[in-house]
């Protein structure tokens, strides 16, 4: 059977960057592994008070048993303010939640970052590792993945038409494969 890792990008923007990447990653799982891309588009901000008064919305019961069916997760993330964006974190917030009962739990993690500007997302991916720390989820450390000027990435049909950026994502991508067999349960 095979390992289903989790593509998560922290963009509700029809044309996200985040969202074309995590397309272009889906596209490199290697034999025996999926690559799925789990949605934050419908998970209202987290409120403790859904889960006390036993009051939950149907979307974060989907998303919490869409997490907890994964192996792994790979972050994508833009940057906001240099940090992370607000959907990523409160699907964090989301999946962690009663406390716990996290969805993350152990599970190893990937986080690739982008910008339109020159940073390339540093402030986010690093703030997004700070969280994955707490919630108990094993980042790999090498390759670093910082996409700079994101916006010049994709052809007309959202595909990345630069060749070395390809060729960075899949080493990423295989990298992550590694990381993720030495670390996961």
């Amino acid at each position: 059977m095979n390992k289903v890792i989790g593509l998560f990008a922290g963009s509700l923007r029809k044309e996200s960057f985040s969202r074309k990447i995590a397309k272009a990653v889906a596209a490199m799982a290697p034999a025996g592994f999926e690559f799925k891309i789990i949605s934050l588009d419908d998970l209202p901000l987290y409120n403790q008070d859904f889960d006390d008064e036993n009051q939950v919305p149907e979307s974060y019961t989907v998303f919490r048993n869409e997490v907890k069916a994964i192996d792994g997760a790979i972050f994508i993330t833009p940057e906001y303010n240099r940090s992370v964006p607000a959907v990523l974190k409160n699907a964090l917030d989301v999946g962690s939640r009663p406390y716990g009962k996290s969805v993350w739990e152990g599970k190893p993690g990937a986080v690739f970052s982008n910008s339109p500007g020159s940073i390339s997302g540093f402030g986010a991916n690093h703030h997004l590792r700070q969280s994955l720390v707490f919630l108990n989820v094993p980042v790999m450390q090498q390759p670093e993945v910082y996409l700079t000027k994101v916006n010049e990435l994709f052809d007309e049909q959202g595909n990345i038409q630069n060749e070395e950026i390809k060729e960075f994502l899949q080493k990423a991508v295989d990298a992550y494969i590694v990381w993720f067999n030495k670390n996961s349960n």
